[in-house]
């Protein structure tokens, strides 16, 4: 487990030399520390012998104290700084990580576990090296400076109190490991309350639609109970060794108590000597004390570490490895060849040796039934699933050719989810190049027939939307979201299903502005509605993965096809609800 922390050594090392001077200023600190001892037993024995000249020990003991205070303010400042910077580095790592990962990732691991991750497990960490460090760091100087003090003044009482050490050093290695089983505990039921949060408050719409938010609060209490009872187990052990270590000081002082008392008696020892080993020996055990604190710092920073790895370990889902060979601009034409695809742990394949070729400037509708493949192959196209080599071309280079970058920015998707950040209009439409100037804002508005929409708004183009839009109703998100691919100008434009939620009327409007504004660019749609379908070029009925028909509306109609039985039943008044509970293509 503690392999992570070496690992953190990459994050640490950017900051060594920072480091390095905040360890030694507390090693100075010690040494100032160490100093008190000696100025005090030089006073008591000064005042035993009935000499009161103790003016020098007084100012000795009050410059060692200042000259302490100002080392040691300077040394937790630059650890803890150090901390703060690769918890910044680390959070920086994570989140760039995150970026590259594509679906299978995100349906094995959960927004609210991530979020986990990013924050309570980069905290711990930080902590660790903030807080911990400074406390190992203290133990160890103590333990040497303090002994080596100690061995000077009494060498026979030094020996006397390191019996007990090695039962609480096997004690501390015990408790250790169970402290690591414990902090893994605590950590994964943290990710699951907050992945519980994270789709609570996602689907509250949902759950307060259906009436089920006293079952939320049940479901919600388990898994925090859960959470409860692993940190209680933590703290147990926590517990355990905190009370331990007192228990060796204690025996510790006894044992000094007993022998360094007859020595005094017997005149071997002097009063002073005794009370300044007595110090020592506390600079030696109050670490001690903090040895369960230590061990938690470290195991839950081990168990963090490991976590957070775990995700910096992981390639990239899409590899970004362009030949070098492709054109810098996309002219937009596109061909399928002999294209399968499964996914991951699918019973069977969701594209089965699809062939297609489109032209530049050409406009296409894919339509088909409910998981038919649709979706699927957009993606495949801007490599939001990966492909095999060959199987998809763009102006007849592999798309596996392209660098990410190019092939996404000149081939704009516009998803089936509208999703829109909770920011201003004007931020979601300009997203990816927050400088377009207002009149190319607008012109893109009003082509995806959103103009008036933002106008009604008392800010308009400045309105905050709501995280993910949510002050927009279905129908203006999903325009909000065209309008930011129309903005583009892109070679390809891929439209996902993105006017499910507008009214046929509306559509209209938008499909003829689309068509003109097109003209010689691709456009690939996916759509239900014969409506859509009839503005196109070309129509691809998809079923189960397979390409079953091709060609124009007035050409699938002829056919008498799957495209001319769905024709039938919108033109003679079935809505898409029912048609498509009943199986049939959509």
């Amino acid at each position: 487990m503690f392999a992570s922390l070496y690992r953190l050594r990459t994050f640490v090392s950017r900051y060594r030399g920072r480091l390095v001077l905040g360890i030694f200023a507390f090693l100075v600190a010690r040494l100032f520390e160490a100093l008190i001892p000696l100025f005090l037993r030089e006073g008591i024995d000064r005042i035993a012998t009935g000499n009161t000249a103790v003016l020098l020990p007084v100012l000795g003991i009050v410059g060692a104290v200042l000259g302490r205070f100002v080392v040691v303010t300077y040394a937790r400042m630059t650890v803890r700084r150090v901390g703060l910077q690769v918890a910044f580095d680390l959070r920086q790592r994570l989140y760039a990580q995150l970026q590259q990962q594509g679906a299978e990732f995100f349906s094995r691991y959960t927004i609210g576990d991530m979020m986990t991750r990013a924050v309570a497990d980069i905290s711990l960490v930080q902590r660790l090296i903030a807080m911990g460090t400074v406390l190992l760091v203290i133990l160890v100087f103590a333990a040497i400076v303090g002994f080596g003090f100690m061995l000077a003044l009494s060498p026979m009482l030094t020996l006397l109190i390191l019996p007990p050490l090695p039962f609480t050093f096997l004690y501390a290695w015990y408790a250790s490991r169970q402290m690591g089983i414990a902090s893994l505990d605590v950590q994964e039921r943290l990710s699951d309350l907050g992945a519980h949060v994270q789709e609570n408050l996602s689907g509250i719409r949902t759950i307060q639609a259906m009436v089920q938010e006293d079952n939320e609060i049940a479901r919600f209490a388990r898994t925090n109970q859960e959470y409860a009872n692993a940190f209680y187990s933590q703290a147990k052990i926590n517990s355990e060794m905190a009370a331990w270590m007192p228990t060796v000081a204690a025996l510790c002082s006894i044992i000094i108590l007993g022998y360094g008392g007859s020595l005094v008696m017997a005149g071997e020892m002097t009063v002073g000597t005794l009370t300044a080993f007595f110090m020592y020996v506390s600079m030696v055990v109050q670490p001690f004390r903090v040895a369960g604190f230590i061990v938690n710092l470290f195991q839950r920073a081990a168990v963090a570490s490991d976590r957070l790895f775990e995700v910096f370990d992981l390639d990239p889902e899409i590899e970004d490895a362009p030949s070098g060979r492709t054109p810098l601009q996309i002219r937009g034409e596109i061909e399928f060849r002999h294209l399968s695809f499964t996914y991951p742990g699918a019973a069977k394949p969701a594209l089965t040796d699809v062939e297609l070729q489109i032209a530049r400037g050409e406009s296409i509708t894919i339509m088909g039934r409910v998981g038919a493949g649709k979706s699927t192959l957009l993606k495949q196209l801007v490599r939001l699933v990966d492909v095999a080599p060959d199987s998809v071309l763009v102006d007849g280079h592999d798309v596996l050719d392209y660098p990410l970058a190019q092939l996404r920015a000149q081939v704009a998707m516009v998803p089936q989810d509208p999703f829109l950040f909770g920011e201003p209009l004007r931020d979601n439409l300009t997203y990816d190049d927050p400088t377009r100037e207002l009149e190319r804002i607008w012109h893109a508005a009003e082509s995806a027939d959103l103009k008036e929409t933002i106008e009604a708004f008392p800010e308009q183009i400045d309105t905050i939307v709501g995280e993910r839009g949510v002050t927009l109703s279905g129908g203006q998100k999903q325009r909000a979201t065209l309008a930011r691919g129309l903005i583009r100008n892109a070679p390809v434009l891929v439209l996902d299903d993105c006017f499910s939620s507008v009214d046929t009327e509306t559509e209209e409007h938008i499909l003829s502005k689309l068509k003109r504004l097109r003209r010689g660019q691709t456009t690939i749609l996916v759509s239900h509605r014969v409506s859509t379908a009839r503005h196109s070029d070309r129509i691809v009925m998809l079923d189960a993965g397979r390409i079953v028909e091709v060609g124009s509306h007035a050409d699938l109609i002829a056919l008498g096809g799957l495209y001319a039985e769905l024709e039938r039943i919108q033109r003679e008044g079935a809505d898409d609800a029912d048609y498509q509970a009943a199986g049939a293509p959509a």
